[in-house]
């Protein structure tokens, strides 16, 4: 695949994250995909929030999974934005999307709707929790999977990730080796990492062969494409 570049919770460095504002503006700055994350509300809504806690990035405070749908839409999310469920980010973009499942329950309901809305192509499903991705893959078989690690990293990556069938995995930058992106790679499997923000970022990125960035910041779309290595 050409060199990827993914937007963070839209483009949080930028907006608020994982709202419609953030993520209209990741496909105004022509992300290649956009990356979001998923809990399940008391009431079973995929809502798109990052923490289990509503209390960093809104004005409530409280779980997630205490919430009915409508008692979180009167939160406010920054900027007056409105916490949104999946489903309405996928009518307010058109951009590839990564669903990271935050909440291994909410396997089950993001597969559902992939197969009601015919969503295979469009959206990759990753997650921290291999058994989600397992589960992703029995329900949906055709599904790509995307592991998600960040703790000690070696020859395990590439075991965990044929185990779930994923072809790609999301590594934090801080904790990948070379020698791991070789090892990948000779096993099919591409991998990208997070968080890309700086220039000195995106040259190790690119120092370490990796396929892909995730980034919170339109700078680093913008430099991919002209090819900068300072901004």
């Amino acid at each position: 695949m050409s060199f990827l570049t993914v937007g963070h919770r839209g483009v949080m460095g930028v907006e608020p994250e994982n709202t419609l504002r953030s993520f209209v503006r990741a496909e105004r700055e022509d992300m290649d995909q956009i990356e979001l994350d998923l809990h399940l509300s008391k009431d079973g809504a995929l809502i798109v929030m990052h923490d289990v806690k509503v209390d960093r990035t809104t004005d409530g405070s409280g779980l997630i999974g205490d919430f009915t749908l409508d008692e979180l839409r009167d939160l406010d999310a920054g900027h007056g934005e409105r916490i949104p469920v999946f489903e309405e980010v996928l009518d307010a973009v058109t951009k590839p999307i990564q669903a990271e499942i935050k909440d291994v329950a909410a396997a089950r309901v993001l597969a559902g709707v992939m197969r009601e809305r015919d969503l295979v192509e469009r959206v990759d499903v990753l997650s921290f929790h291999d058994e989600a991705l397992a589960e992703i893959r029995e329900l949906l078989p055709d599904a790509r999977t995307v592991l998600v690690a960040q703790g000690p990293m070696g020859s395990e990556i590439v075991t965990r990730a044929q185990a779930v069938g994923a072809r790609l995995v999301s590594l934090s930058l801080r904790r990948i080796s070379l020698a791991l992106v070789q090892e990948c790679h000779r096993a099919g499997i591409s991998v990208i990492s997070w968080t890309v923000n700086t220039p000195a970022d995106l040259a190790l990125a690119r120092a370490l062969g990796l396929d892909g960035v995730v980034t919170d910041m339109p700078a680093v779309k913008r430099a991919v494409e002209g090819g900068l290595t300072d901004w």
